[in-house]
Formats: C-alpha cells, sequence, structure tokens
C-alpha cells in the first residue's frame, strides 16, 4: 500500500515554515502523497453534528498550500482530499489546477466531492440542492477546458465556446478521485474517477462502501480508459499495523492517516503544534505499514 500525509494545509501545518518542514520531511521518508482538506468558511458556533473541528481551525486554500508544498519538494504527489467542487467556478478551477500541475511537474492528484455543509453553500452562493448535477457538469467542463482542442460546453449551469485556455496540464488525464459514501458519491467514482476517497472510514465502513462500489459497477458503465478503480482512505482514528493490515486485506491502495488527538475529537481535534510532531506520527505510520 501506498502511503500519504493528511491535512497539510491545516492546523499547524497553516504557518508557511511548519508546511515546509512537514514536507520534506515526508518526502525524505518515502511518503507518497500529501493531501489537503477544505473548507472555505465553516458554521460558527461549531454545529453539534457534522463539523468535525471548530470554526476558527485555520484551513489555508488547498492548491496555493499545495503550490507552496510542490516549489518545496521535488517527487511528492499534491493530492486534494478533498475539494468540494461546487463551490469554484470551474473556469477559473481549471486554469488553477492546471497552474498546478504544470508548477509542479505533473504531481496533482484532483480529489472532489459534492460537499454537504449548507451554511457553506449559502455563504459562497451556491444551491446545495443541486450540488450534485453541478459536479457533474463541472468535472464535463473541466475536461474541456484541459483535453480538448477547441473547449465547448453548454449545460444547465456552465455555458461557454469560442474560447481556450493554456498551458494545458501537463498530465493527460489529471487523475481524478472522487470522495463520498453516499450512492450518488459512488455511481460518480465507477463512472467518472480514476479513484474513490473514503474519509474518516474503519475497515469495517470500508468493506460495506467496497461492497456497494462494486454493486454500482454492474449498473455504472465504467470507461476502460479510466483503468482500475484506486481506493484511498482516511482512517477515522490512529493507524496501527492491526488496521493497516485490515485495509490490505480489502485492497486498498493507500492510506492517508489524520495526525489528530483522537481521545479529544471532535472538537479541538487538532493541537498546536510544529513540524516535529509530524515526524512521530510519519515514522509510526511507516512501521504500521511496513508491518501490515
Amino acid at each position: 500500500m501506498k502511503l500519504g500525509y493528511f491535512g497539510i494545509n491545516m492546523g499547524p501545518h497553516s504557518r508557511p515554515d511548519d508546511l515546509v518542514e512537514t514536507a520534506q520531511l515526508a518526502e525524505a521518508a518515502g511518503i507518497e502523497s500529501l493531501w489537503t482538506g477544505e473548507h472555505v468558511v465553516l458554521p460558527s458556533p461549531q454545529l453539534a453534528a457534522g463539523q468535525p473541528v471548530p470554526p476558527d481551525h485555520p484551513y489555508l486554500d488547498s492548491l496555493l498550500a499545495l503550490s507552496w508544498a510542490a516549489a518545496h519538494t521535488k517527487n511528492l504527489l499534491l493530492g486534494t482530499g478533498i475539494v468540494v467542487l461546487p463551490h469554484h467556478n470551474p473556469v477559473v478551477f481549471a486554469k488553477q489546477v492546471a497552474t498546478l500541475d504544470v508548477l509542479s511537474r505533473g504531481r496533482v492528484r484532483l480529489g472532489v466531492g459534492a460537499g454537504y455543509q449548507e451554511r457553506e453553500f449559502a455563504a459562497v452562493g451556491v444551491s446545495h440542492e443541486h450540488r450534485g448535477p453541478l459536479t457533474d457538469e463541472y468535472l464535463d467542463a473541466l475536461e474541456q477546458l484541459w483535453y480538448r482542442p477547441a473547449p465547448e460546453y453548454h449545460g444547465r449551469f456552465v455555458d461557454f465556446d469560442g474560447i481556450d485556455a493554456h498551458p494545458r496540464p501537463v498530465q493527460r488525464p489529471i487523475p481524478v478521485i472522487v470522495g463520498g459514501h453516499v450512492k450518488a458519491s459512488l455511481r460518480r467514482a465507477i463512472g467518472r474517477g480514476h479513484g474513490w476517497y473514503g474519509f474518516m472510514t474503519t475497515p469495517e465502513s470500508t468493506a460495506r462502501c467496497l461492497d456497494l462500489l462494486r454493486s454500482v459497477a454492474t449498473r455504472v458503465e465504467r470507461p476502460a480508459a479510466l483503468g482500475p478503480l484506486e481506493i484511498t482512505v482516511t482512517p477515522y482514528g490512529p493507524l496501527t499495523r492491526d488496521v493497516a493490515r485490515a485495509y490490505a486485506d480489502l485492497g486498498v491502495d493507500r492510506i492517508v492517516p489524520w495526525h489528530i488527538d483522537w481521545d479529544r475529537f471532535p472538537g479541538d481535534a487538532v493541537p498546536p503544534g510544529d513540524w516535529r510532531g509530524a515526524a512521530a506520527a510519519i515514522e509510526s505510520d511507516l512501521r504500521a505499514i511496513d508491518g501490515a
């Protein structure tokens, strides 16, 4: 299994020096990838359910944080885990992701999801009700702008032609990883994604999602060009040897742990700290993966 590092844009890593030192430490240790989380805004006061971190928890912008990491590393893959795609204008977002792929020399892994926080949708002026169709149209628009000689798209929410945008991404295609546990997300992963991202899963909940993905695959056509569906998970709880082995037995391809104080979760889950705390966590993760 491949090993990633989640939250490079959050908590203590929202400080520029800590982000760089953690990224370089991860690369030196042999970690495969760095991953961001995303909230443009958070409800304040904190909601009792559905909001794992408080509203004053710092989140750097995912693409800007990954650009900063890219500038200070050479080989680490750079993943969004995930971006809430309907929150982003697709034409602008296409330019931003292509720019990151060019500047990183083809290291982007684009994790996307439809989102869930109603207040966040309201704050950015996007329909929460239509988040699923928006996500699908935006994915269509990104493909046009990245790969088509004459980009053109006419949909319910996105409409353009007679335009072009360069530079195009280095990767053709940029790997798209679809996050989410609901059936619509699983259908999107099978039909459109190079991979599926299960966030805050256990081996048991992952097994249920994989069963659902296999069921969906009997009804949703998967384009051959996408290849096998790559499975990425961020575990709920610390990564131990037994947990890593359980994920390996399920066929999980990548584990991306979140290094937080699980005894205090949810709430003030990510304590202040520096890259030295990340060093111990990375060493522990590598031992767990090696033991699996």
